[in-house]
């Protein structure tokens, strides 16, 4: 069996969903797994709170957000890359899977797929709730224009290929984060950058969009536009 590293990066600021996220882990049904969370709150409260349920270490605290996230992602991806892992489930503590993800992944034999879940984006000058996996639209620019996958692509139930997604629920192999590490550029965050050299390398995307996910972000206590980048 292939054996996967499950995580994300954490702070108190994700404490609203931690008991979902515990309950969505430990229900996985994928049996060659281990967790890890990298915690990088100022303090230790929220990091001794996950240690009494989940595997987590503590990670570098910077004033930024941004330079925070990057940091701790990037140990999960030299957890990976060092250790015996052959693959990185990406599962940000808001986004809560089937409990058969890792399997439903697996199977494609891909290296990089992702799942699907929703988050609010302004089109059109209308707040939408749109899915975080985006199809390429033919262009001439040195990057992809592209757009959300449509209700009928949704419904489909089936494997695509994709140009973009973000770093929710994704499955990526370890030879991808051998060549890649997680990077921001101009605020903008490390997933959209992630998918960016991916398409300068000219590895593929693809999205199971029978793999739906809940997303926790009705409740979110701590909107991103108050958190310093």
């Amino acid at each position: 069996m292939k054996k996967v590293l499950v995580g994300c990066p954490t702070s108190y600021h994700k404490e609203y969903c931690f008991e979902e996220y515990c309950k969505g882990l430990k229900a996985l049904t994928y049996k060659n797994h281990d967790v890890l969370l990298v915690e990088n709150s100022e303090n230790n409260e929220y990091f001794n709170k996950i240690k009494q349920s989940l595997p987590v270490i503590k990670g570098p605290f910077y004033e930024s957000a941004l330079d925070r996230i990057i940091a701790s992602r990037n140990i999960l991806r030299e957890k990976v890359v060092e250790g015996d892992y052959d693959y990185f489930l990406s599962l940000e503590q808001d986004v809560i899977p089937p409990k058969d993800i890792i399997e439903r992944l697996l199977k494609h034999n891909k290296k990089v797929t992702t799942g699907i879940y929703f988050v609010h984006n302004v089109l059109n000058r209308n707040l939408k709730l749109i899915p975080l996996a985006y199809k390429e639209i033919p262009s001439k620019n040195p990057l992809p224009d592209m757009r959300p996958l449509n209700d009928i692509e949704l419904a489909s139930n089936s494997l695509m290929k994709i140009v973009s997604c973000g770093l929710g629920c994704v499955l990526i192999h370890r030879d991808i984060l051998k060549k890649i590490k997680f990077r921001y550029e101009n605020k903008v965050f490390d997933d959209r950058f992630f998918c960016i050299d991916l398409y300068k390398q000219k590895i593929p995307i693809y999205v199971d969009t029978s793999v739906k996910c809940k997303h926790y972000i009705l409740n979110r206590p701590y909107p991103w536009n108050k958190i310093k980048k």
